[in-house]
């Protein structure tokens, strides 16, 4: 009697620990594969190329290397003395310009006190004139406009509040319309992007609450998922080939979740010192189960 105890004691135990290994392997398997977390997030944000709108030599860099700015702050200034020149001449133009219309009127004015032959075809010619007066005028102040814009466009602004970085950019460099000469990260856009296998994203909700925890930070942020993504690039299709999909066939037994990317708004952003754009983080999703019904 005292073997078959200890006989079904064995297979007790034994049963004992396959059923907790089943419970334990389902645990592990949810958690690893089904619950909403994922280690491949990232801290996102916008970054503006700063270009200026006209072209010179740089004559002041008013900030520095990780600079904190604000919108309509000025950056750097290019040497002004030319479109003062311009603006200028503009000015000048539009006076004579204004003048020649002044006096386009007055001779039509004349003319229609007239009461001759002569006179009637001074008028045609004198209305001619004052069309022609009129547009070339309008055309001055246009001009006059556009040099007054380039003025004020020498000195040039912070966009959107953020900070500076990556800047190289010294007094004396020349710059030109267009082409990016620092860069601008705008905090008001600093968010956490998570890619998260397609197999967890049925657990996952825009409005969901979301733990993020930064690598090498002590404190977690928290925030909300704001939007999935609608769409990814499929790595194997190309449109080099009479526009028909080109299926990899390598590795046909293994199908590996697609990654998607899910965005989380965070609740509240740190400093820029303490939350640097590019710096990986983990992200958890409340479960479903600990979401109320709506």
């Amino acid at each position: 009697m005292t073997r078959s105890f200890a006989t079904a004691a064995r297979v007790a135990v034994t049963l004992a620990v396959v059923i907790a290994a089943i419970f334990v392997g389902r645990g592990i398997w949810d958690y690893y594969m089904v619950e909403p977390w994922t280690r491949d997030a990232h801290v996102r944000a916008d970054v503006v190329g700063i270009a200026p709108d006209v072209s010179g030599l740089v004559d002041k860099v008013l900030v520095q290397d990780n600079t904190v700015v604000h919108h309509g702050d000025i950056l750097f200034q290019i040497d002004r003395g030319r479109f003062q020149i311009a603006l200028q001449q503009a000015e000048a133009v539009a006076l004579g310009r204004k003048s020649a219309l002044d006096q386009a009127h007055r001779d039509f004015q004349r003319s229609q006190n007239l009461g001759n032959f002569e006179a009637r075809q001074s008028v045609e010619q004198n209305g001619t004139s004052v069309v022609r007066a009129l547009s070339d005028y309008q055309e001055a102040l246009a001009a006059l406009d556009l040099a007054k814009l380039d003025l004020a466009r020498s000195n040039v602004r912070a966009s959107v509040d953020g900070v500076i970085t990556n800047l190289s950019l010294q007094p004396g460099d020349y710059v030109s319309t267009g082409n990016p000469v620092m860069a601008l990260i705008d905090t008001d856009s600093i968010r956490v992007e998570g890619y998260f296998e397609e197999t967890k994203l049925s657990r996952i909700r825009v409005g969901d609450s979301a733990v993020i925890h930064i690598m090498g930070q002590q404190d977690a942020l928290e925030g909300k998922v704001s939007s999935i993504a609608g769409g990814i690039a499929d790595q194997e299709r190309t449109s080099s080939a009479g526009l028909l999909a080109n299926i990899n066939p390598t590795f046909t037994w293994v199908q590996l979740a697609q990654r998607v990317p899910v965005l989380i708004a965070l609740a509240h952003v740190p400093s820029a010192a303490n939350l640097v754009v590019g710096l990986t983080a983990t992200v958890y999703i409340q479960p479903r189960a600990a979401r109320p019904e709506s």
